[in-house]
């Protein structure tokens, strides 16, 4: 009986991070095929494209074990003023969905990580007086400790966001002004119109550093590199969320119950 429950929790896992694990098989053949590829080259991609996506995985997830403190945090603020924090009903559980976990917020990660990437380039020209280029965030084959810092503090800047953004969001958790009589949802445009609009303006600063072309093949490296961690992340997310529903609501304060105003996503 326990090896069947291990081999259907095995199974829910693979089916869970079916994505992550085909695109990441795809990262790793293709450099065997064309020689070079995703910025490695033949058998480096063998054990150093998995050395890469256990890297940026770890950096993503990691910060999950301080959501509980961010939580903590936010239920201290709304607790001064006129706000409070209350929780909708929920009409399902949480699970994990396709749309959601494999499409949607793997690349809100994405596009919020080129961003913060192009400001951290306006930053160091700033900083050194001289012209910092796009490619110092593109992978090189090779260890640098600058470029390992910066894509270091960006992931895990990245993973800290939109973890606290995505548990609002999964827990239904919305801002109530008691003065006002007003019901608003926190993080809407952050969580969702706000990571294309960055990760567009992350692709036009591409577009606006090299050719057409070379912009276009750096995009598809870069997204194919960060898809599979983003997606373990997204659903590593929801089930850490899942394990701990009643510590994070403890956490925030909330009022629970159901809100009678209907309207409340509009606003």
């Amino acid at each position: 009986m326990a090896c069947l429950a291990l081999s259907r929790n095995d199974h829910r896992w693979v089916n869970e991070l079916k994505p992550a694990l085909l695109v990441l098989i795809l990262t790793i053949a293709l450099p065997f095929l064309l020689g070079e590829f995703t910025f490695l080259k033949g058998w480096q991609a063998l054990y150093l494209g998995i050395l890469r996506f256990i890297r940026i995985t770890l950096l993503l997830c990691l910060p999950l074990y301080l959501l509980l403190r961010i939580c903590g945090g936010l239920g201290w603020i709304a607790r001064k003023g006129n706000r409070m924090l209350i929780q909708l009903k929920r009409s399902e559980e949480l699970e994990i969905r396709p749309l959601k976990h494999w499409l949607l917020r793997p690349f809100q990660g994405i596009g919020i990580g080129l961003f913060f990437a192009l400001k951290l380039l306006t930053v160091l020209q700033i900083v050194t007086g001289q012209k910092a280029t796009a490619s110092f965030m593109l992978p090189a084959g090779q260890f640098q400790l600058g470029r390992l810092l910066a894509s270091t503090g960006i992931t895990i800047l990245v993973s800290i966001l939109l973890s606290t953004v995505w548990t609002l969001d999964d827990l239904r958790i919305r801002s109530y002004n008691r003065k006002r009589e007003e019901v608003k949802m926190i993080g809407k445009y952050i969580g969702t119109v706000v990571p294309v609009l960055l990760g567009f303006y992350g692709i036009l600063s591409l577009f606006g550093e090299f050719q057409i072309k070379e912009s276009l093949i750096y995009l598809f490296q870069m997204v194919l590199i960060l898809y599979p961690p983003f997606t373990v992340f997204s659903v590593l997310h929801t089930h850490f969320i899942q394990k701990r529903v009643e510590l994070f609501l403890d956490k925030l304060s909330i009022t629970k119950g159901t809100v009678l105003h209907e309207k409340e996503d509009e606003k």
